[in-house]
């Protein structure tokens, strides 16, 4: 088995961000499509992207693709893959499947058909009628888009949002991932001070933090393929062990998270702790209004409540104001905000240097960005 492709799946508006990264791996067979990141590698492909992609919701191995308009040719497709190559005969594979603007639009059908499938495929290689699926987990995703399907093997297990770090919740936390995915798209670098004003329970600082350390995100959590026993053990180990070279754990940063809520606040220091991070990212309970800093540069990022609830649009306003007056003042610093508020560079008071789709969960945002000038050298 020498080469192999695996699909790194990413939020929309995310899918450059992550490209970025599978590339900074090493691998540059890279196609990038709506939602997702396919690249070639090998084996040890799959230990390295689990463990260091900040911004890719999991990865998926791909086992094939082809044209399915019938059910009969998702079967006969489906069953001429090599699923031994990857399943061994006590394995667990339950299949997952989605159906977009294709002929075989029932879901339930098709992961009927692609179970029965793979157990044909593997009744003929392993010569047997009975599958016991007591040990090792491979998920399969049978995704099928305008007709064509591809079928992959979930590797990471638990989404790669799930960090490890935070291990309590408040009422709106913005994704692992997706607070990655705007530092890594914002100008900040290691050298600059970052504030994310409205910090919450930490994860925009925390993500930070690992960036600026290079610790990859994955470094304290396992994935469901380190099981496989096609993956020799020690690939995991070789890949684990880059990860704690490349770790720059006393690179110093200036990271400072702020909120109005002192119980929210509580839970950000539990979690900066849990990230093993407290002596590089500092948090007080301070108001947006009261935001002021003795560094020159720098960056804000923040992800501010939306008004989406009933009841909160005044005060949410308010905020956006209030934001846009305290923000412009620090006139030598970029700012960037993601917010669903469909009237932000209006309350704001300017408009955006740049603008980016994204989603936070199911919410369609967008993220604004101003630009400060570039600090001397």
């Amino acid at each position: 088995m020498e080469k192999i492709q695996l699909i790194a799946t990413a939020a929309f508006g995310l899918e450059a961000v992550v490209a970025r990264e599978v590339k900074a791996l090493g691998y540059d067979e890279v196609a990038v499509e709506n939602g997702k990141v396919t690249f070639t590698t090998d084996l040890s492909g799959i230990c390295r992207s689990n463990l260091w992609l900040r911004s890719a919701d999991r990865v998926l191995l791909k086992v094939g693709e082809f044209k399915a308009t019938t059910f009969e040719e998702l079967f006969e497709n489906t069953k001429a893959l090599p699923w031994h190559q990857w399943i061994p005969e006590d394995g667990q594979f339950p299949v997952e499947g989605k159906s977009i603007g294709s002929k075989l639009f029932s879901v339930s059908d098709c992961q009927a058909i692609v179970k029965k499938a793979v157990v044909e495929s593997m009744k003929e290689k392993y010569k047997i009628d009975w599958f016991s699926e007591g040990a090792g987990k491979y998920k399969i995703e049978v995704a099928l888009l305008k007709d064509i399907a591809t079928l992959t093997i979930d590797t990471s297990g638990a989404g790669l949002h799930k960090r490890g770090y935070r291990t309590l919740s408040n009422k709106a936390p913005i994704k692992e991932t997706l607070a990655a995915g705007l530092v890594l798209l914002s100008y900040w670098n290691p050298d600059r001070v970052l504030i994310d004003p409205l910090c919450g329970s930490g994860t925009i600082p925390i993500e930070a933090g690992l960036i600026g350390k290079n610790i990859a995100p994955g470094i304290n959590r396992n994935f469901v393929s380190e099981e496989w026993n096609v993956i020799p053990k020690s690939l995991w180990w070789e890949a684990r062990k880059e990860a704690h070279d490349l770790a720059q754990y006393d690179r110093p940063l200036r990271i400072y998270g702020s909120d109005i809520d002192g119980e929210v606040l509580k839970l950000a220091r539990y979690h900066i702790g849990e990230a093993g991070l407290e002596d590089d990212i500092h948090v007080q309970r301070l108001g947006v209004e009261d935001l002021a800093s003795r560094f020159q540069y720098g960056c804000t990022i923040c992800n501010p409540p939306y008004g989406e609830r009933i009841g909160d649009s005044k005060e949410v306003d308010n905020l956006y104001i209030n934001m846009g007056k305290v923000f412009t003042s620090m006139d030598t610093w970029s700012h960037y905000i993601i917010t669903s508020h469909p009237s932000f560079e209006g309350l704001y008071g300017k408009k955006a240097d740049r603008k980016r789709k994204l989603y936070n969960g199911r919410i369609q945002c967008t993220y604004y960005q101003y630009y400060g000038p570039r600090p001397p050298k």
